[in-house]
């Protein structure tokens, strides 16, 4: 099979099925707004927060059979992050993975490389066009997180929003 190329079914020379997923990392901020509110004519209305900034990552692949998996993190996403959420994700198959990822550079890095060719029959990589969005159905499931997860709780801290987005996304 090409590099570039996804097909489900028998992967080169293994005779086993394989699985699409496109997967995506999201960032949560507590200070993003979203929403609207209402207030009295002429009177500003003050909507309350506890000033405090703070955030949480989240890393999900979504199958082509609807499975989604998923991860949530502190720390910035990094080739590291990513390897985790490699070996996560291959543990829950028993069959190769056909992940389809975006051109960030943890993606591209040595480290996942290095990863990739060490267990060649648990996950390969096949990247999206640059700046194509719209061919990464998991990019819908971060906008759905973005815009839902601040109108239905306000965190007050770190934990607390990383609870809200395993929450969600469960």
């Amino acid at each position: 099979m090409a590099s570039g190329d996804l097909a489900e079914g028998p992967s080169e020379g293994e005779g086993r099925r394989g699985e699409i997923l496109f997967a995506d990392q999201v960032g949560i901020r507590s200070d993003r707004f979203t929403g609207r509110t209402w207030g009295e004519k002429r009177k500003t209305p003050v909507v309350r927060r506890s000033g405090n900034r703070f955030s949480a990552n989240a890393m999900s692949a979504t199958s082509t059979k609807g499975r989604m998996h998923f991860t949530v993190f502190a720390e910035s996403f990094t080739a590291e992050v990513m390897c985790r959420f490699l070996d996560r994700l291959a543990g829950h198959f028993d069959h190769k993975v056909h992940l389809v990822v975006d051109g960030h550079s943890a993606h591209r890095s040595k480290k996942v490389r290095d990863r990739l060719a060490a267990r060649p029959d648990d996950v390969e990589l096949h990247s999206l066009p640059p700046h194509s969005p719209e061919l990464n159905p998991d990019e819908l499931v971060n906008a759905d997180l973005k815009h839902s997860l601040p109108r239905q709780h306000r965190a007050r801290d770190q934990a607390e929003l990383a609870a809200e987005t395993r929450r969600f996304f469960h």
